[in-house]
């Protein structure tokens, strides 16, 4: 590719840098303000009733590459994860531009296309290396990983001032059981090739040990399987194909049926089935067909790992689900890991299976589950393997990147710290922070797409804090108080040791004070409700040391 010597290569995160989830990264080339841009992943995260009650999902706010999307060239999708491709039917029609992802992430991509009712075909199926899609002035590769979910890519993003390896989610896996292994040849023959960047996945740079591959989990899983008594239920990631087969095949091993429960996971194996990238996967039988299988006979495969409210973990741990119930002595085996935040939602589930006398195997001991990530060794081996100029660590919080920066400085690596809306300048041979752009989150609430700025959010937080108070008062032609104020309280205690209780506590003081208000304050709408609001609030705070929030509807009768 021919250099030009006015152009730059940056490189700019919207979302995954600072924070682990909601995956968005940027890459441009060109010169300044006319760079030519593609876009790594479009994920989400999660809301919680902390942070973000009543929101279904959050996402990276792309207004800085919306407003230049006639200069984004293509989209790329390492992988089918939520938090990198979960946003795509969301965000695709503010920017039209073609979708590149490998099979099985094509078909789930083109999944969400579908039920955004926009067109399929805008996602594409491509082949992985050496084969490259020439996209402006980028070539970008697929080179296959092992990590969670099959078919996982790092991106060989190739442009005129130089070659980036972008790992995406990745782990040193030899035998990942479903998926490509890890091949540290073909790695090493791209590094040999000459690697400017190394943009690399930071979630595991803590752990001091090397990753252990995906088959180490059958030996102990089996044993677990074979020893139980009643029914066995095991929760993980519906998208990890490759643990769910483990997990198949060491309950049909011990004699047991084996019963999905939960859309998601139905899916990600139908979607797998359908791509040909799970094979040996043994029958399953139907929740309907199974109520008739001693329990002892049973084993099911439930979605909600992270304490999701309405997985069928959950509702297991309530009561009956699809007229499965567990019972005392039965296995409950969690084989994941608890994604940070999501340990109330987690230990909420454990207490009610404790409740019911329930065999609880946690993975608090490491025997069950493996990561998908790169432990420290593993990424000191990357490293090696690639032995770039210049590391950027990505995926992960603050923390995280910045022990990783460390780690890549001792190699003798150049490293920088960009989280989140940092434009980085990798021309030269040293990255450069040169620029700083607003970035901020998206929130599906409901169908609506709102930004974290609008005030919805806060205001629904604001209220469940401190309750609200709704106020109506009609005014009549005379410009006087018609009646007594009707007032209505949510989130707030009646304070029945009130003759009247709170609500009417307020209506009293509200007949008082408009009674006596001067006539220019009750004809002017902006001071009469500035007057009944003081007044609510006055009230509250007497009686119960609280200040709602005030609803006020003023209804004036015409001359």
């Amino acid at each position: 590719m021919a250099k030009n010597k006015n152009a730059r290569l940056i490189y700019a995160p919207l979302g995954g840098a600072g924070e682990i989830g909601m995956n968005m990264y940027l890459y441009g080339y060109g010169p300044e303000g006319k760079e030519r841009f593609i876009l790594v992943d479009v994920g989400v995260t999660f809301g919680n009733m902390e942070s973000s009650p009543g929101v279904d999902l959050i996402m990276a706010d792309i207004s800085w590459i919306q407003a230049r999307a006639d200069r984004l060239d293509a989209i790329f999708i390492t992988h089918g994860h939520e938090d990198h491709v979960g946003a795509l039917g969301l965000l695709w029609p503010r920017l039209h531009v073609p979708v590149y992802a490998r099979r099985f992430t094509t078909a789930l991509a083109q999944g969400k296309m579908e039920r955004a009712g926009l067109d399929t075909t805008k996602v594409i199926e491509t082949d992985p290396w050496p084969k490259k899609v020439k996209v402006g002035p980028f070539e970008v590769g697929f080179v296959p990983v092992s990590h969670s979910i099959p078919e996982s890519s790092s991106l060989v993003i190739d442009t005129p001032a130089g070659r980036i390896l972008h790992t995406g989610d990745f782990k040193v896996d030899p035998t990942p059981v479903v998926g490509e292994p890890f091949d540290p040849d073909l790695f090493g023959e791209i590094g040999r090739e000459g690697v400017k960047v190394l943009v690399c996945d930071s979630t595991n740079v803590f752990s001091t040990h090397p990753g252990r591959s995906e088959a180490t989990l059958e030996k102990p899983i089996s044993e677990l399987i074979s020893n139980a008594s009643g029914m066995v239920v095991a929760t993980t990631f519906a998208s990890n194909v490759a643990r769910l087969k483990t997990l198949a095949l060491a309950g049909k091993a011990a004699g047991r049926e084996i019963v999905v429960l939960g859309r998601a996971m139905n899916h990600m194996l139908s979607t797998a089935r359908a791509t040909e990238v799970l094979d040996g996967f043994p029958p399953t039988v139907d929740a309907t067909d199974a109520q008739d299988i001693p329990r002892r006979n049973l084993m099911l495969l439930a979605t909600g790992s992270q304490g999701e409210r309405r997985a069928a973990s959950a509702q297991l741990s309530e009561g009956k689900y699809l007229g499965f119930e567990l019972k005392k002595d039965d296995t409950f085996l969690f084989s994941s890991k608890t994604i940070p935040g999501n340990e109330v939602s987690v230990a909420r589930i454990l207490n009610r299976l404790s409740e019911k006398g329930v065999n609880i195997i946690d993975d608090s001991a490491e025997i069950y589950h493996v990561s998908g990530h790169p432990n420290r060794p593993d990424l000191a081996r990357m490293h090696e393997l690639i032995n770039a100029d210049i590391l950027i660590p990505m995926h992960g919080e603050h923390r995280h990147l910045s022990t990783h920066a460390a780690l890549g400085e001792e190699k003798g690596m150049k490293s920088v710290i960009a989280p989140n809306g940092t434009v980085v300048d990798l021309t030269g041979d040293t990255p450069e922070i040169v620029d700083n752009i607003e970035t901020g989150r998206l929130y599906l609430d409901g169908t609506e797409l709102i930004g974290a700025m609008d005030g919805v959010i806060l205001e629904r937080i604001r209220i469940a804090l401190r309750g609200h108070v709704s106020v109506s008062v009609i005014i009549d032609e005379k410009g006087r108080p018609l009646g007594d104020a009707w007032v209505e309280l949510q989130g707030l205690p009646e304070m029945t040791a009130m003759p009247n209780g709170l609500a009417g506590e307020i209506e009293d003081e509200l007949g008082d004070v408009m009674n006596r208000a001067d006539r220019k304050v009750l004809n002017d709408d902006d001071a009469l409700e500035d007057l009944i609001r003081r007044t609510c609030t006055r009230t509250c705070n007497n009686a119960m040391g609280k200040k709602p929030i005030c609803s006020i509807m003023i209804s004036r009768l015409a001359d």
